[in-house]
Protein backbone atom coordinates (compact mmCIF):
# COMPACT_ATOMS: atom_id res chain seq x y z
CA UNK A 1 0.00 0.00 0.00
CA UNK A 2 1.65 3.33 -0.88
CA UNK A 3 0.83 6.58 1.40
CA UNK A 4 1.25 9.19 -0.99
CA UNK A 5 2.48 10.34 -4.36
CA UNK A 6 5.75 11.90 -5.44
CA UNK A 7 5.87 13.74 -8.33
CA UNK A 8 9.35 14.40 -10.51
CA UNK A 9 9.57 17.93 -11.09
CA UNK A 10 11.86 21.02 -11.20
CA UNK A 11 12.36 23.42 -7.78
CA UNK A 12 10.34 26.01 -7.38
CA UNK A 13 11.59 29.74 -6.79
CA UNK A 14 11.67 28.99 -3.13
CA UNK A 15 13.71 26.18 -3.11
CA UNK A 16 16.23 26.85 -5.04
CA UNK A 17 19.63 27.51 -3.22
CA UNK A 18 22.62 30.31 -3.87
CA UNK A 19 25.61 28.88 -4.06
CA UNK A 20 24.66 25.02 -4.12
CA UNK A 21 26.00 23.15 -6.76
CA UNK A 22 23.59 20.60 -8.77
CA UNK A 23 25.44 17.88 -9.81
CA UNK A 24 22.92 16.37 -12.95
CA UNK A 25 23.45 12.55 -13.46
CA UNK A 26 24.29 10.38 -15.39
CA UNK A 27 26.42 11.76 -17.82
CA UNK A 28 26.19 11.86 -21.50
CA UNK A 29 28.49 9.84 -24.03
CA UNK A 30 28.63 11.64 -26.92
CA UNK A 31 27.96 9.52 -29.90
CA UNK A 32 29.57 10.34 -33.81
CA UNK A 33 25.40 10.17 -34.79
CA UNK A 34 24.96 13.16 -32.01
CA UNK A 35 27.40 15.37 -33.62
CA UNK A 36 26.32 14.71 -37.18
CA UNK A 37 22.52 14.60 -36.45
CA UNK A 38 23.15 17.98 -34.51
CA UNK A 39 25.19 19.61 -36.81
CA UNK A 40 23.25 19.07 -40.16
CA UNK A 41 19.80 19.77 -38.13
CA UNK A 42 21.23 22.48 -37.98
CA UNK A 43 22.44 23.78 -40.86
CA UNK A 44 26.12 24.20 -39.31
CA UNK A 45 28.16 22.73 -42.49
CA UNK A 46 31.53 23.04 -40.22
CA UNK A 47 33.92 20.63 -41.56
CA UNK A 48 35.38 20.37 -38.10
CA UNK A 49 32.21 18.74 -36.76
CA UNK A 50 31.80 16.90 -40.19
CA UNK A 51 34.52 15.83 -42.28
CA UNK A 52 37.15 13.24 -40.56
CA UNK A 53 39.88 14.02 -43.70
CA UNK A 54 39.81 17.87 -42.90
CA UNK A 55 39.81 17.42 -39.45
CA UNK A 56 42.43 14.81 -38.80
CA UNK A 57 44.41 15.94 -40.84
CA UNK A 58 44.57 19.67 -41.14
CA UNK A 59 43.68 20.58 -37.77
CA UNK A 60 45.14 21.12 -34.05
CA UNK A 61 43.34 17.98 -32.47
CA UNK A 62 43.55 15.54 -35.28
CA UNK A 63 40.17 14.35 -34.80
CA UNK A 64 36.49 16.22 -35.50
CA UNK A 65 35.13 17.85 -32.77
CA UNK A 66 31.77 17.57 -31.15
CA UNK A 67 29.53 20.79 -32.13
CA UNK A 68 29.99 23.32 -28.98
CA UNK A 69 26.03 24.22 -29.74
CA UNK A 70 25.18 20.45 -29.01
CA UNK A 71 27.75 20.68 -25.91
CA UNK A 72 25.61 23.97 -24.51
CA UNK A 73 22.28 22.66 -25.24
CA UNK A 74 23.11 19.02 -23.53
CA UNK A 75 24.64 20.97 -20.62
CA UNK A 76 21.05 23.07 -20.46
CA UNK A 77 19.19 19.76 -20.78
CA UNK A 78 20.40 17.41 -18.42
CA UNK A 79 20.02 20.73 -15.84
CA UNK A 80 16.19 20.31 -16.98
CA UNK A 81 14.78 17.22 -14.36
CA UNK A 82 16.51 18.73 -11.18
CA UNK A 83 16.15 22.38 -11.34
CA UNK A 84 13.50 23.44 -14.09
CA UNK A 85 11.23 20.08 -15.07
CA UNK A 86 7.65 22.09 -14.90
CA UNK A 87 8.60 24.81 -12.77
CA UNK A 88 9.95 26.72 -15.79
CA UNK A 89 8.00 29.64 -17.41
CA UNK A 90 10.94 31.08 -19.59
CA UNK A 91 14.48 31.19 -20.32
CA UNK A 92 15.04 35.02 -20.16
CA UNK A 93 18.75 34.51 -21.80
CA UNK A 94 22.28 33.32 -21.80
CA UNK A 95 25.27 35.33 -20.64
CA UNK A 96 29.11 34.09 -20.83
CA UNK A 97 29.41 30.85 -22.52
CA UNK A 98 33.12 29.86 -23.09
CA UNK A 99 34.44 26.46 -24.27
CA UNK A 100 37.71 26.14 -23.07
CA UNK A 101 38.35 22.25 -24.12
CA UNK A 102 36.91 20.44 -26.94
CA UNK A 103 34.34 17.75 -26.68
CA UNK A 104 34.86 14.29 -28.65
CA UNK A 105 32.80 11.88 -30.13
CA UNK A 106 33.51 8.84 -26.97
CA UNK A 107 33.62 11.41 -24.12
CA UNK A 108 31.18 11.53 -21.09
CA UNK A 109 29.60 15.04 -20.12
CA UNK A 110 28.85 15.72 -16.76
CA UNK A 111 27.27 18.88 -15.93
CA UNK A 112 27.01 20.75 -12.75
CA UNK A 113 25.13 23.66 -11.43
CA UNK A 114 25.04 26.56 -9.37
CA UNK A 115 22.71 29.33 -8.57
CA UNK A 116 24.04 32.24 -8.40
CA UNK A 117 21.23 34.70 -7.51
CA UNK A 118 17.77 35.07 -7.57
CA UNK A 119 14.84 37.43 -6.87
CA UNK A 120 11.19 37.78 -7.03
CA UNK A 121 9.88 39.25 -10.48
CA UNK A 122 8.73 42.69 -9.96
CA UNK A 123 6.27 42.46 -13.05
CA UNK A 124 5.48 39.15 -12.70
CA UNK A 125 3.50 37.98 -9.08
CA UNK A 126 3.73 34.58 -8.31
CA UNK A 127 7.40 33.91 -10.27
CA UNK A 128 11.57 34.76 -9.80
CA UNK A 129 14.19 34.99 -11.60
CA UNK A 130 16.82 32.45 -10.85
CA UNK A 131 20.59 33.04 -12.00
CA UNK A 132 22.52 29.91 -12.88
CA UNK A 133 26.29 29.03 -13.97
CA UNK A 134 26.53 25.74 -15.79
CA UNK A 135 29.54 23.66 -15.95
CA UNK A 136 30.72 20.80 -18.27
CA UNK A 137 33.69 18.40 -17.35
CA UNK A 138 34.58 15.28 -19.51
CA UNK A 139 35.14 11.77 -18.20
CA UNK A 140 38.44 13.33 -17.06
CA UNK A 141 36.99 16.05 -15.00
CA UNK A 142 38.54 18.77 -17.64
CA UNK A 143 36.28 21.47 -17.64
CA UNK A 144 34.89 21.57 -21.72
CA UNK A 145 32.44 24.49 -21.25
CA UNK A 146 30.78 27.19 -19.15
CA UNK A 147 27.54 29.19 -19.59
CA UNK A 148 25.82 31.22 -17.51
CA UNK A 149 21.98 31.66 -17.96
CA UNK A 150 18.93 33.29 -16.20
CA UNK A 151 15.19 31.69 -16.08
CA UNK A 152 12.04 32.41 -14.90
CA UNK A 153 10.65 29.77 -12.71
CA UNK A 154 7.02 29.71 -10.73
CA UNK A 155 6.68 30.45 -6.87
CA UNK A 156 5.34 27.59 -5.04
CA UNK A 157 1.28 27.67 -5.47
CA UNK A 158 -0.58 28.69 -1.85
CA UNK A 159 -1.93 25.19 -1.75
CA UNK A 160 1.42 23.56 -1.59
CA UNK A 161 2.49 25.36 1.59
CA UNK A 162 -0.38 24.42 3.36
Amino acid sequence: MTTHDIVQRGLYFEEFEVDARYLHRPGRTATEADNVLFTTLTMNTQALHLDAAFADAREPFHARLMNSMWTLSTMVGSSVAQLTQETLVAQLGFGEIAFPHPLFAGDTLYTESVVSAKRLSGSRPGQGIVSIAHTGRNQDDVVVATATRSVLVRCRPEEETR
